[in-house]
């Protein structure tokens, strides 16, 4: 029987891969853009997305909408997310919510989002507060931030939303969605754009949702975030975006 001579490693060269592969790592670990942000470079300055990692972000809701500007966010280098949500996952909102899986149902989704969001950037400043907003907390909570996102589904949260924002001086970007529609506005403090979209009395029968609508929301929503963070581009302010994805019709309605 022939003899297998088995294949050996000389001490300097294993020494020599193992420099390397550690050196790789902590390039890779270390680079000033982190190598992940090197495609956002170009369609911003390296100088505006170090400006990113110093903002805070409020995204009010966790489910169809703030989840897709949650990720959207986190992978762009922002610095910092709060997420709030007192409401959990259930099975009707696998068609449409990203972080909703068979396996998390019945737990908090601003925990769930959480989670997932360090796994994608585990650097990132991540906080979850598992609660509904209402009028004794939200002043409370949605101080600090430089922006707040409303991805809520009903009128009277989303009108206390735009008072507490008035009143901390915070812009907001508001979306919506139903069936192959969405809708979506910036709101700066004096303007009261959902007043004028919103009666205080007014709430809606809960209304179907493909799951591409909020994705194409929170994009657009997410988009203007981030030209409000860094003071570029033309704003969707004192104007409603209104999209219906099903007849391909764009319209921008001056209010």
């Amino acid at each position: 029987m022939a003899s297998v001579k088995k294949a050996s490693v000389s001490p300097g060269r294993y020494a020599l891969f193992t420099f390397y592969f550690f050196f790789g790592s902590l390039l890779i670990m270390f680079s000033p853009l982190e190598q992940r942000y090197e495609r956002n470079i170009g369609a911003i300055t390296q100088e505006e997305q170090e400006l990113l990692k110093n903002k805070r972000v409020a995204i009010v809701g966790c489910g169809g909408l703030g989840c897709y500007s949650a990720e959207l966010l986190t992978r762009l280098g922002l610095g910092h997310l709060s997420l709030f949500d007192g409401d959990v996952f259930v099975p009707s909102n696998l068609n449409r919510q990203l972080y909703s899986l068979e396996t998390n149902l019945g737990k908090h989704k601003a925990t769930e989002a959480k989670k997932r969001l360090l796994q994608v950037r585990s650097c990132m400043s991540v906080e979850a507060i598992d609660l509904f907003l209402n009028d004794e907390n939200a002043l409370e909570l949605l101080k600090n931030h430089d922006l707040i996102i409303d991805a809520l589904d009903n009128v009277k949260t989303r009108l206390l939303l735009e008072k507490t924002a008035d009143a901390l001086g915070i812009p907001l970007i508001h979306g919506a969605v139903e069936g192959w529609h969405i809708q979506a506005a910036t709101v700066f403090p004096g303007d009261f754009t959902l007043s004028l979209l919103y009666h205080a009395n007014c709430e809606f029968e809960r209304p179907s949702v493909l799951p591409f609508a909020p994705a194409f929301c929170a994009n657009v929503q997410t988009a203007e975030a981030v030209k409000i963070l860094l003071n570029r581009g033309n704003l969707l302010r004192k104007k409603l975006l209104s999209v219906d994805l099903l007849n391909g019709t764009f319209d921008v309605i001056e209010l």
